[in-house]
C-alpha cells in the first residue's frame, strides 16, 4: 500500500523480540513505549510471529494492523486493555475493530488494508 513506511527497529530489537520470555520481559520493564512493552511481554511464539510476518517482510503500519487483526482473541484483547484503553485518547475505532468477529476483521483486511485486491 502506498505510503506504508517499513518498520524501523533500533539495534538489537529483533534479537530481543526472539529472546526467551524472561529476557524479553526484563527488557520490557525499561521501555517507555506501551506498544513495545506490550509486545515484549507476550509469549515468545507471539513475538516470533510478529518478527516473521511484519519485520522480516519489511512491513509497516498496515502489516502491523494485518498481523494484529489475525491474532487470537486473547492477544487482541490484551492489546486493547494494555495499550489502546490506556492511551490518553483511546482509539475507539481500533478498539471496536479488534473486538469484532473474524469475518469482520478479514473483510477489513481485504477491503481496506489490501485495497480491495
Amino acid at each position: 500500500m502506498p505510503g506504508d513506511v517499513p518498520l524501523s527497529l533500533p539495534p538489537g530489537a529483533r534479537t530481543m523480540l526472539r529472546a526467551p520470555d524472561a529476557v524479553a520481559r526484563t527488557v520490557a520493564t525499561t521501555s517507555g513505549d506501551d506498544e513495545q512493552r506490550w509486545l515484549l511481554c507476550r509469549p515468545r511464539s507471539v513475538r516470533r510471529s510478529f518478527v516473521t510476518h511484519v519485520i522480516d517482510r519489511g512491513g509497516g503500519a498496515h502489516a502491523q494492523r494485518r498481523w494484529m487483526l489475525g491474532q487470537d482473541d486473547a492477544v487482541r484483547e490484551s492489546y486493547v486493555a494494555d495499550v489502546l484503553e490506556q492511551a490518553e485518547e483511546p482509539d475507539r475505532e481500533a478498539i471496536w475493530l479488534l473486538r469484532q468477529a473474524a469475518s469482520v476483521r478479514e473483510s477489513y483486511i481485504a477491503e481496506v488494508l489490501d485495497d480491495g485486491d
